[in-house]
């Protein structure tokens, strides 16, 4: 049993939002979908790092969701800045019952433990240059990542945080991010949002104590990345 991850899937069964019109993006689901199968089991579960789907609501994303309830493993999704679908855990959970999706979970100021370890994550925020500097939002977000990490509870196990948003990002650093990620014990932060010619200034290995990973589905080449084993 394994842990993968992947974000940015950008699927639009019923949105019909072509994603080849960037380049590298051509088939990607068709891509997705034959990497996915090549290596990943029924016991192994994959994290999904935001913007899963370009469902502008509810009933529009089950047609995404309903592809990937038909891959392998188990999928715990958190959101991403274009999830417009996304809304309470309630009515979320509410869905998927009575779509019969049973291989889909989301992360959302909760956690999971799997393989020995803690599964934890939320969206987080922008800071990139040339962005607006949202202080309110960086601090809802940094509740919701603490409410995530706290949930843990006692059991002293190895921590791993999913984030979309990087948290460190062409020579800037969300230092209240970081800062909780070191509190807690995270060991690695998995982040995705990033495409195309940003690549190159994401941060990949160990950094304040941290090892950091980019995996928006781009940069992997639609190919989810093994975390745990």
């Amino acid at each position: 049993m394994s842990i993968y991850a992947i974000g940015d899937l950008h699927l639009s069964v019923a949105a019909k939002k072509p994603m080849d019109i960037f380049d590298g993006w051509e088939n990607h689901a068709e891509k997705l979908i034959e990497n996915w199968k090549a290596k990943i089991g029924p016991e192994d579960t994959v994290v999904l790092a935001g913007d899963t789907s370009w469902g502008m609501d509810l009933a529009q994303a089950a047609a995404d969701f309903r592809l990937l309830e038909k891959l392998p493993g188990q999928k715990i999704l958190l959101k991403g800045n274009h999830d417009y679908w996304w809304t309470s855990m309630a009515k979320m959970t509410a869905m998927l019952e009575s779509y019969g999706f049973e291989t889909l979970r989301f992360l959302h100021n909760n956690s999971y433990y799997i393989e020995g370890a803690h599964i934890c994550g939320s969206r987080g925020w922008i800071f990139e240059n040339g962005q607006p500097f949202d202080e309110k939002m960086i601090r809802r977000e940094g509740l919701r990542i603490e409410a995530s990490l706290q949930s843990r509870g006692n059991q002293q196990s190895e921590t791993i945080l999913f984030l979309h948003y990087p948290p460190i990002y062409a020579g800037q650093t969300l230092e209240a991010y970081i800062k909780l990620m070191q509190k807690y014990g995270v060991s690695r932060c998995l982040y995705g949002h990033i495409h195309s010619q940003g690549h190159k200034y994401a941060v990949e290995g160990e950094c304040r104590g941290i090892t950091f990973h980019m995996i928006s589905a781009d940069y992997l080449a639609f190919d989810p990345l093994l975390v745990k084993k």
